[in-house]
């Protein structure tokens, strides 16, 4: 039986983007079940939402004007919900704490702490995959602060995962080691932004709002090539 073939995901957890296009890693885990294998790592879109909207969106109305954005968008795709007072009445400063809380439950399931396994329950997801999507949903959807970690030690109980263990990984250093590697990965795959999908050693990169044909044609091709060391000639 051949590998899976890997599909390395970046994005970050306040990007709308990605928001709307975990149908597409949903949908490619359901058609291609153990023939793909996805790993997700996290950038810093939002690394200073106070810069990045605040600063970056003042001719356009500031935090207000995106969350017209960000609520247009999400208009667009019926299948997420959306919150209209998102960006407005909770504004995480950084998806960087985020992340790093994310990354430490990441480490449990590597270290088998926690299970691995896809659950119907979960909609086909992981354990950690389930609380990412509970993340997104409590900031879109709740419009909680999710830069705090007390909000994510909520959605973590809720799930029952273990809080100590993660604390333990916050505390030690762990998780911001873990973090620290994904940014690694970022620069040395030139990763511009959230979402990314980076398949076959970094050759192919996909950005941003790709339709899932090509993702699935990009899969697809990997899948018939007997080699994944050497790129497509077509």
């Amino acid at each position: 039986m051949s590998k899976p073939v890997l599909i390395s995901h970046y994005s970050d957890v306040l990007c709308v983007w990605a928001y709307v296009a975990q149908v597409k890693l949903d949908e490619l885990r359901t058609q291609f079940g153990d023939g793909v294998d996805i790993k997700h790592h996290f950038t810093p879109t939002f690394g200073c939402t106070e810069h990045r909207i605040g600063e970056g969106w003042k001719d356009r109305g500031g935090f207000d004007g995106f969350s017209d954005h960000v609520v247009d968008v999400c208009e667009s795709f019926p299948h997420v919900e959306i919150n209209k007072a998102v960006w407005k009445t909770s504004r995480p400063k950084s998806s960087a704490s985020t992340h790093c809380f994310i990354k430490a439950v990441q480490l449990l399931e590597e270290e088998g702490v926690i299970s691995s396994q896809h659950v119907e329950a979960y909609d086909g997801r992981t354990l950690c995959e389930a609380f990412v999507w509970h993340v997104r949903l409590a900031f879109f959807v709740e419009v909680k602060d999710v830069s705090k970690h007390d909000v994510l030690f909520e959605i973590a109980k809720r799930l029952s995962i273990p809080v100590e263990a993660v604390d333990e990984r916050l505390n030690n250093g762990a998780a911001i080691a873990a973090l620290c590697r994904d940014m690694e990965l970022k620069e040395s795959l030139n990763i511009e932004g959230s979402p990314t999908y980076s398949l076959n050693g970094g050759r192919q990169k996909l950005y941003g709002n790709v339709g899932y044909r090509i993702l699935e044609a990009n899969v697809l091709e990997l899948m018939q090539n007997e080699n994944r060391e050497l790129a497509s000639w077509c």
